[in-house]
């Protein structure tokens, strides 16, 4: 709870700022929905990399796909903000 002393709120995860032991349920709601935001990135990023690496090394060039590196450096940064954007998602969380 956020009167307590320097060393306690130095040391503490989580400081509750109001001292509303209420507020421990949105603590808990933010959480989960950032833990589900991290998971949601990390598929996205692996997935565009499973894919985008391979095609940027020209492991595609047999079937006809070839990645050119001006397209590869577009992709990399749509793919960089859709994961920005799928982040900046947590502001809309209700608590």
């Amino acid at each position: 709870i956020g009167a307590g002393t320097d060393v306690a709120i130095e040391s503490a995860e989580i400081v509750l700022v109001k001292s509303n032991p209420l507020d421990i349920v949105k603590v808990v709601a933010l959480s989960r929905a950032t833990d589900t935001k991290m998971k949601q990135n990390l598929a996205w990023a692996t997935g565009y990399n499973v894919l985008a690496i391979p095609a940027a090394a020209g492991v595609f060039i047999p079937w006809g796909i070839m990645l050119r590196p001006e397209y590869g450096a577009i992709l990399m940064s749509i793919s960089s903000l859709i994961v920005v954007a799928n982040a900046l998602a947590l502001k809309k969380v209700k608590l």
